[in-house]
């Protein structure tokens, strides 16, 4: 009998396409898994049984008339807590919204529902996305599957741990800073976060506009690229969506890597970076050589400045983006005497921690007399990192780096220390300040029990396909390199 929970996307999607297994099946099978399993994980907020059987059925039904089902058809998909969702609670992880249920579909749920993907639930989050850890949701932390003792990286730790634990073969998230590349990596999965302005933001709650981006998790390359297929594409409703055509991104797969020129930095192996996952992405990077590309090291001096660059800008925005949550339109409200009582009353009480200290740092840099030394100069210095990756795009095809400089530390190591969990996400900021797409891959595993480590690509604006080829030929040449936690049944 096919353990349904062990299958690919494209593999189930193949199962409901030729009739050898309904949808209704394959979502009672990972119903089934996640009801078992996530209360030792927490990686949703809600499952959405019901829907989900309903969805599934409505696939069954599309097929039995004779009509070619979608190209995600059955596929269960888990959905990150901040992308509005037609009649479905949608919290952002946050207790100022909890209650919310918003009236339309975000562009990329309406997308992923015309190719008949099945939704099993909305997974947890740092709350509105601020987090490397998925520690600072509302409602309840997310473990590792590998070992529950340890973080899931953040701030879409729960679909990570949701795909790492055979949940869901497919889950959204959203990467600002490398909210989907850390959990990805931490977690032993696949995460894609494409150039921004492939996908729309329409529908999504934003934490930072010019850097928040969707993309999917997934267990292989092909998955991933398959559900960038779906949800990528250009979109009238949102003014930062880039009006050009869509590449075949499966066509970009199963290539080798001869002819193409693959950039290290050198900026990217530093001093406080973990040795053993420096080995273990090195031996990646020796591996691309070995299947044909022609590696050399590379130089994005101002790399350096990224980490501090990202807490002006991604706060600064955060801080005019989260103004809306005054308790008078929608979400909580706590009553008071007067109207700037209920505001700070309601501010107080809905916000958590984590993100009062990004208000109040965007809020500062914001201000009169501070704006053009904090945020204007943020701004000006994001412009010299980004000039740093065109100017190696001219000599280079991809880039690969370490993903995150450890691998998951442990539940409440870094909550009282705000400097080293931000430092969480040092090799990721970079390609979000540049708008670049940028995938992690597993690339090996360290210590004891074995936590899985990733491998970051990243590309040129709107060069998906060589993101994905690189990937995938990695992905091929090295199978050991990922495996399912073996803490979980």
């Amino acid at each position: 009998m096919i353990d349904l929970c062990s299958l690919t996307a494209v593999e189930l999607a193949d199962l409901v396409r030729s009739g050898e297994a309904s949808a209704r099946a394959i979502a009672e099978a990972h119903l089934a898994r996640a009801h078992a399993i996530d209360d030792r994980i927490g990686a949703f907020l809600r499952l959405t049984d019901q829907k989900a059987l309903e969805m599934a059925d409505a696939v069954d039904c599309k097929r039995a008339r004779g009509e070619p089902p979608g190209a995600l058809a059955g596929v269960p998909v888990g959905l990150k807590d901040l992308l509005s969702t037609k009649g479905l609670e949608t919290t952002c992880g946050s207790r100022i919204l909890e209650g919310y249920v918003p009236r339309y579909d975000a562009t990329v749920i309406e997308r992923l529902r015309a190719a008949d993907a099945v939704f099993l639930g909305k997974t947890n989050m740092d709350e509105f996305a601020m987090g490397s850890s998925t520690e600072n949701s509302a409602y309840q932390i997310t473990r590792n599957p590998f070992d529950p003792t340890r973080i899931p990286g953040g701030s879409s730790g729960g679909s990570a741990a949701a795909v790492a634990a055979r949940m869901v073969p497919i889950a959204i998230g959203t990467d600002t800073g490398g909210s989907i590349r850390q959990p990805a990596s931490h977690c032993g999965v696949t995460g894609l976060k494409p150039t921004y302005g492939r996908v729309s933001r329409w529908g999504l709650v934003a934490f930072a506009s010019s850097l928040d981006q969707i993309g999917p998790f997934s267990r292989t390359v092909r998955d991933a690229a398959l559900v960038t297929s779906v949800i990528a594409g250009h979109d009238p409703r949102d003014s930062t969506s880039a009006p050009r055509g869509v590449p075949d991104l499966l066509a970009a797969l199963g290539r080798d890597l001869g002819g193409l020129k693959i950039g290290v930095p050198r900026e990217y192996f530093v001093e406080g970076m973990d040795p053993d996952v420096a080995h273990v992405v090195r031996a990646a990077i020796a591996r691309l050589a070995e299947l044909g590309a022609a590696l050399c090291e590379v130089s994005l001096p101002h790399t350096e400045y990224a980490l501090a660059v990202y807490y002006l800008v991604a706060t600064a925005e955060a801080s005019s983006n989260l103004s809306r949550y005054d308790g008078v339109r929608y979400g909580l409200r706590v009553p008071a005497a007067s109207l700037d009582q209920m505001y700070a009353r309601t501010r107080a009480a809905g916000f958590g921690p984590e993100v009062k200290r990004r208000i109040m740092l965007g809020t500062y840099a914001l201000s009169a007399g501070y704006y053009d030394a904090y945020y204007g100069k943020a701004q000006k210095v994001r412009t010299l990192v980004c000039r740093d990756f065109d100017e190696v795009f001219g000599e280079v095809d991809a880039i690969v780096a370490p993903t995150s400089p450890t691998a998951a530390f442990r539940l409440g190591e870094r909550v009282d220390d705000p400097l080293q969990m931000y430092l969480a996400d040092v090799f990721t900021l970079p390609a979000s300040l540049a708008g670049l797409p940028a995938i992690s891959v597993p690339c090996g595993f360290v210590g004891a029990p074995a936590l899985p480590i990733g491998l970051q690509i990243m590309g040129r604006q709107f060069d998906e396909p060589t993101v994905l080829r690189v990937a995938d030929a990695f992905e091929r040449a090295a199978p050991g390199a990922r495996r399912s936690p073996e803490v979980l049944p």
